[in-house]
């Protein structure tokens, strides 16, 4: 059979055997990563959809695209000295600009499997996502995990992937293929990752701690405010101020036309630091090894000592990191960016908002039972400032806590208030109601 000769943009022919009639197509993966690379891609690797590290994406991706059978994913190298510079304009336009062409390769190769008689998809390098259940999953597939399985790099201390060439300095796309293909990759035996911590001492709000744990809420109510949760409160803001004077009281001038920015011009990033002074991957690696304190001075003194705002909630663990490293820094006090809209988005999100710091000596075990729409048993372990949620009653509880589901999400929100729902019977508390208000200190809103 002779193979189909398909051009990548710059007239260099591609081949790619034509799949048998009937058969889920086969194909061979030289010639995917070769077409990958004429499409623009820096790197490229496959995965199964079966692959075990890809085991929580398969059903996302499935729900997508029913055909899927491989991951093509795709790695895309941005310019280091855009992303380190203190000027957060200059870094968000390289992920905005390095993001619109990691889009437009995956369109390329997509158009090319079509005209070879190959399905395939490619959803969105960042944005847009499925905000449906927002701020629950909305992503179709975890370009990172596949990006592991895939052997392109392995997640650092900073949860972002660190590719073995190009270090942090990447965006990851993946294409979903209705193919199989003659030979996939294996994880890389080792992580590019050189445990330098200085992702730790560069983080404004303290996200990244030496002993490897992830204040995600932290990240997450600075680096986004611009967009996605934190919008969400500026449209209360705005919704709730009466005049100008009140609405001035809750966002400053330069706050609210960085919101304008992020809507005209794509979202802006308050913060990539963690990516910025990163000196893993053979690219980058040398010139750290042969300078250490040039590159401290060079790329993590200016982001460190830059005078700018940083949102925090009140009473949170980021809170006092700012205070404490940053005194220099701006504290701007918000509302938490994620909130349950559901139970199921309450257990979900209490690994990722939980506050070591505020938990200090705390041990206890708590059984919540919800009644409702939401039916659902879980038990909340907090001890040695660490959380475990496990599904079902588990063990002996220091408090049980059964409340109607609805009202509980209400009271997380602040739109029902604790007393009436203990009153009404919605809420109801066997154990020291002190243990309640303890667990609450451990989730500042």
């Amino acid at each position: 059979m002779t193979a189909a000769r398909h051009p990548d943009p710059d007239g260099m022919p591609v081949r790619l055997a034509p799949p048998a009639a009937g058969d889920v197509p086969r194909l061979r993966s030289d010639d995917l990563l070769a077409l990958a690379r004429a499409c623009g891609a820096d790197d490229g690797g496959l995965v199964s959809i079966d692959d075990p590290g890809v085991r929580e994406e398969r059903p996302f991706v499935l729900k997508a695209f029913p055909a899927a059978r491989t991951l093509l994913v795709l790695v895309g190298r941005m310019h280091r000295e855009a992303v380190r510079s203190p000027a957060r304009s200059v870094a968000n336009l390289e992920f905005h600009q390095s993001g619109h062409d990691l889009d437009a390769v995956a369109r390329r190769i997509v158009r090319r499997l079509e005209d070879a008689g190959v399905r395939a998809l490619n959803p969105a390098m960042a944005f847009p996502m499925e905000m449906d259940d927002f701020p629950e999953r909305g992503w179709i597939v975890s370009h990172k995990r596949a990006a592991e399985a895939a052997g392109l790099g392995r997640m650092g201390l900073h949860r972002s992937l660190i590719h073995p060439r190009f270090g942090s300095f990447v965006l990851l796309n993946t294409v979903l293929l209705a193919a199989e293909v003659d030979a996939l990759a294996t994880p890389l035996d080792g992580n590019p990752c050189i445990t330098c911590k200085l992702c730790v001492a560069a983080c404004p709000v303290g996200a990244l701690k030496p002993d490897g744990f992830f204040d995600f809420s932290a990240c997450f109510n600075h680096n986004y405010q611009q967009f996605m949760g934190g919008f969400v409160n500026f449209v209360e803001d705005v919704a709730g101020s009466g005049s100008v004077a009140a609405y001035r009281e809750k966002q400053s001038y330069a706050e609210t036309v960085a919101r304008w920015q992020s809507l005209a011009y794509g979202p802006s990033y308050n913060a990539a630091y963690c990516l910025a002074v990163c000196p893993a991957g053979e690219d980058v690696l040398g010139p750290y090894l042969a300078d250490k304190a040039g590159h401290l001075r060079a790329v993590v003194d200016p982001l460190r000592e830059r005078s700018e705002p940083v949102y925090v909630v009140r009473g949170s663990d980021a809170a006092d990191h700012v205070a404490r490293r940053f005194p220099h820094k701006r504290l701007r006090f918000v509302r938490q960016s994620a909130r349950a809209t559901s139970v199921k988005g309450f257990l979900s999100g209490m690994p990722l908002s939980f506050q070591p710091g505020r938990a200090g000596d705390l041990a206890a075990v708590y059984h919540f039972a919800f009644t409702g729409r939401e039916a659902a048993l879980a038990t909340v372990t907090i001890r040695h400032r660490r959380i475990a949620v496990a599904e079902g009653h588990v063990g002996e509880p220091d408090l049980r806590i059964t409340a109607d589901g609805a009202q509980w999400v209400r009271f997380l929100n602040r739109e029902a208030g604790l007393v009436r729902l203990i009153a009404t019977g919605r809420l109801r508390l066997k154990g020291s109601p002190r243990l309640l208000a303890a667990f609450g200190r451990c989730f500042p809103a």
